[in-house]
């Protein structure tokens, strides 16, 4: 069963990676830097899960039974290691300039999620599955759910430790923290609820809950997002660009000269971005004004740019 579940752990990952790169409209982060956290949660954290989840058990075989034991890995010691494990690259991603906002921590944590979920798939699928019979179920639960699991628990301390970067040493804690106890409590309930028969459809629903709720929260992010560029951008360019620039088919219509208008695009949103972050944060300001305005200098000059190119078609 190597081959299907090569194919199994691998390609619905790869799918759920594309949508979520693709899901940020207004500033799609570089593919090589998802990547990266894709691999880092397939590599790294998985082994770091692992090593730390042997640790931290190894005291229980002198406590419990065999059964007990094992139960209390996956319940307790896998959730609080492994989110543990998945968050680590997200304290040097945080840092780093081009993470500006909640829809950036959500993606980077999302995709983290991902590739652990995909090694982990493929453990499972190894361990558990020795006919068609027996990995299709096994397939279905893993790939809709538990991957999806992984991905959202981790998806959930990037977004909080993105909204609190610009916040007070004291409020970046506390909503650091309270991401992992939301990722440890969100894959606590799931490993609890499929550990038992009886239980394991409301291990189901409430992933789908869980899964819903995350959808309206990213579509709320870039929402957020719209109003934020509106804010900062109405008297820094023109209404009718800006309406485009708000627009989710702003990559596609011919709006702004064809070699101008993805640089335009880039540099708008991300002045928009840059002047909500002085009004929010408590450091890097000086830094922050400077690069406004030489964003605003470059974005004066494309405009300028385009209405010539306009007037002379």
């Amino acid at each position: 069963m190597l081959l299907p579940s090569l194919v199994g752990a691998i390609v619905p990952m790869l799918i759920y990676l594309f949508l979520l790169w693709k899901f940020d409209k207004n500033e799609p982060e570089p593919i090589k830097f998802i990547i990266f956290h894709f691999l880092y949660g397939a590599t790294i954290a998985i082994v770091l899960g692992i090593i730390g989840s042997k640790i931290f058990s190894f005291p229980l075989i002198y406590i419990f039974s065999e059964e007990t034991n094992n139960l209390l890995k996956v319940i307790i010691i896998a959730p609080i290691i492994e989110e543990i494990a998945k968050a680590s690259l997200l304290f040097k991603t945080i840092k780093n300039k081009n993470t500006n906002n909640f829809t950036d921590g959500l993606i980077y944590g999302g995709a983290i999620g991902l590739g652990f979920g995909m090694i982990e798939n493929f453990l499972y699928f190894l361990l558990f599955s020795d006919s068609m019979e027996t990995f299709i179920p096994l397939f279905l639960i893993r790939s809709c759910f538990s991957g999806v699991m992984h991905s959202l628990a981790t998806a959930t301390v990037g977004g909080l430790m993105s909204l609190a970067k610009y916040s007070s040493k004291s409020k970046f804690i506390t909503l650091t923290s309270l991401g992992l106890l939301i990722a440890m409590s969100i894959h606590f309930i799931w490993n609890l609820s499929v550990s038992f028969t009886q239980t394991s459809i409301w291990g189901i629903l409430f992933m789908v809950l869980i899964i819903l709720f995350f959808a309206l929260t990213y579509y709320q992010s870039i929402q957020f997002e719209n109003k934020t560029i509106r804010k900062e951008l109405v008297n820094e360019i023109p209404e009718n660009l800006l309406l485009h620039l708000t627009s989710e088919y702003k990559f596609k219509n011919d709006w702004f000269i064809k070699s101008k208008k993805n640089t335009f695009i880039k540099k708008s949103i991300l002045l928009a971005f840059r002047k909500h972050q002085v009004e929010i944060s408590v450091k890097n300001r000086e830094l922050y004004m400077k690069e406004i305005e030489q964003l605003r200098l470059e974005i004066s000059e494309l405009i300028e740019i385009n209405n010539n190119f306009k007037a002379d078609t």
